[in-house]
């Protein structure tokens, strides 16, 4: 039986990834665990997977035989903006971490950290957490403390987020799924995602770590 989010529909992975023993693993694992799951081993054939149908979700490694994984991630997001994106990567570097985050990633797993069960993982993404190795989280927050500076003054809120949209920004940052969100604040669960579409509008961006990045960089919340 198919894995399925809360829509009823069935998840459906791209899995992109060139070395073939850790595909087929993950692969398995996934497909045992209920989700319909497609694989490439490269840009080209993870292009082609784009015209069969939309992913719910995409893993993919970075360092592929016919490019970059950036280039998919970007335009993962811009074609398909509901999707969520997780990096599996060897991959560590400032570099690779922030570009992946900023064209739109939403999760950032090291191989060398990788979990045991990734159909956990997977489960976690898509109620709306952001699965991160530790290594990077703590990457993140560094960067984040050395570019945040106090504010002088009342600080502006400048994107005019409600204070009801500060309050779910929050738990954004925190980590918590939608449902968690609703509960916390006393909303009803389908209302949410409304919410988030308008912080990202106002915001500007298009991935919860972008968001958080904003907010903490306006001064709107504090991690």
């Amino acid at each position: 039986m198919s894995k399925q989010g809360e829509t009823g529909e069935a998840i459906t992975i791209l899995l992109v990834e060139d070395d073939a023993p850790t595909c087929w693993r993950l692969h398995d694992a996934l497909v045992k665990a209920g989700y319909e799951v497609r694989s490439a081993g490269t840009l080209g054939e993870a292009r082609s997977a784009f015209g069969m149908a939309a992913p719910r979700v995409l893993l993919t490694d970075l360092r592929l035989p016919d490019g970059h994984g950036i280039e998919l991630i970007r335009e993962t997001r811009q074609r398909f903006p509901d999707s969520e994106i997780m990096v599996i990567s060897a991959l560590g570097d400032e570099e690779s971490v922030i570009s992946a985050i900023t064209v739109g990633a939403t999760g950032y797993l090291l191989k060398d950290a990788f979990p045991t069960d990734i159909a956990t993982t997977v489960r976690d993404l898509v109620a709306g957490h952001s699965p991160i190795s530790a290594s990077i989280a703590r990457f993140i927050v560094r960067r984040t403390q050395s570019s945040a500076e106090p504010s002088p003054g009342p600080l502006l809120n400048t994107a005019k987020l409600t204070p009801r949209e500060i309050d779910i920004l929050w738990g954004i940052a925190k980590g918590f799924s939608y449902a968690e969100i609703a509960s916390h604040l006393g909303l009803s669960r389908q209302t949410v995602p409304g919410h988030i579409k308008n912080i990202y509008r106002k915001l500007e961006v298009h991935t919860r770590s972008e968001a958080v990045f904003e907010a903490v960089q306006q001064g709107l919340i504090k991690l």
